[in-house]
């Protein structure tokens, strides 16, 4: 949830000075590559690496307005019009997955983002773009409240015990329980998938919203944003049980408890970053234990999503990359290197 004109809520310059010292003080980490602007809003990336050739991988990010679009972009930050996808109402989060199977001979990468104001999870295949939703999957459409039934943050799931691929779908607006559904995703004829819903769990501390959903696989975690509350975590796997592992980072964050990524390596180890929206800093936690590591000003603004890879891409980004939004309608990208 994006908080603007801080200076406008300052009525004298004593004020005025004490709101502007809750923003970073930490040492500035400037962006590698910043792209070029979208129409409207950027709100959340996700990171496509391109098997055959890492320096050709996407990055597609979201552009939120009743006429926004999902945007590519490449590694230089500029916009692959035949990569985008336009004409979406209202996208809001975005995620990806690799080797979907679509029949028993055929695999494709899969692209999910939520289409909030028509109520609906959209499914692409990538890298060519192709819809395989039939026009898009309803989503909360058992809740008899419709306030309830406007999708925002998404998560993909590929389950390390079955290889079966779920969808994680959080709300604008929801109930104090069961305010995510999970879906799973399935093949059907004609090179089109199936979703059906599988569980319903994730408390709500009723303070703001939930937004930001991230899941690590390897380890069967999800992760989201109780904004005004605490990063909440549960199991991944629907068969594990709803119960809430743990909630963290209470004390750490000015205000809003924004986006999420995991940057994680094989041996298990890693980080998990999380967007401290108004003070403009990033937090990290231990992908492990989740204690707090450290923060770090990557100057963006009101920062909503973010997402990582660890494998190197190209010249810029040799230790992976770490993209995360801005409020000029951009987005930010660093060598992963510069968060270590």
């Amino acid at each position: 949830m994006k908080k603007f004109k801080y200076i406008a809520a300052c009525s004298t310059v004593i004020i005025l000075v004490s709101c502007g010292s809750k923003k970073s003080q930490l040492t500035e980490i400037k962006p590698d590559i910043i792209t070029e602007h979208v129409k409207y809003d950027t709100d959340d990336p996700a990171i496509w690496i391109n098997a055959q050739d890492a320096s050709a991988s996407i990055v597609f990010g979201t552009d939120k307005d009743t006429d926004g679009g999902v945007f590519a972009f490449d590694l230089e930050g500029k916009i692959i019009p035949e990569k985008s996808i336009t004409n979406i109402e209202r996208p809001n989060n975005v995620d990806l997955r690799y080797g979907f199977p679509l029949n028993d001979s055929t695999e494709t990468d899969i692209i999910a983002f939520t289409e909030r104001e028509r109520k609906m999870l959209r499914i692409y295949s990538v890298p060519d773009m192709k819809a395989l939703d039939g026009g898009g999957f309803p989503v909360f459409d058992d809740d008899s409240n419709e306030a309830f039934q406007y999708p925002m943050g998404v998560s993909l799931y590929k389950s390390p015990i079955d290889g079966a691929f779920y969808a994680i779908v959080g709300r604008k607006t929801g109930p104090l329980e069961n305010y995510l559904y999970q879906y799973k995703i399935t093949s059907k004829a004609d090179s089109l998938v199936g979703f059906d819903l599988v569980r319903k769990f994730g408390s709500f501390s009723g303070k703001k919203e939930i937004e930001a959903i991230a899941v690590d696989d390897a380890l069967g975690y999800v992760y989201y944003s109780d904004e005004g509350d605490s990063v909440k975590k549960y199991y991944a796997e629907p068969s594990k049980g709803n119960e809430q592992l743990a909630a963290f980072g209470q004390e750490d964050f000015l205000e809003d408890i924004e986006g999420i990524a995991i940057a994680s390596y094989p041996d298990g180890s890693g980080m998990i970053i999380v967007s401290d929206q108004q003070r403009g800093q990033f937090n990290l936690y231990d992908r492990k234990t989740n204690a707090f590591i450290k923060a770090l000003n990557l100057t963006t603004t009101e920062t909503d999503g973010c997402e990582v890879v660890t494998v190197p891409l190209n010249g810029t980004f040799k230790n992976g990359l770490f993209v995360a939004m801005n409020d000029d309608g951009t987005f930010y990208y660093y060598d992963l290197g510069k968060l270590k």
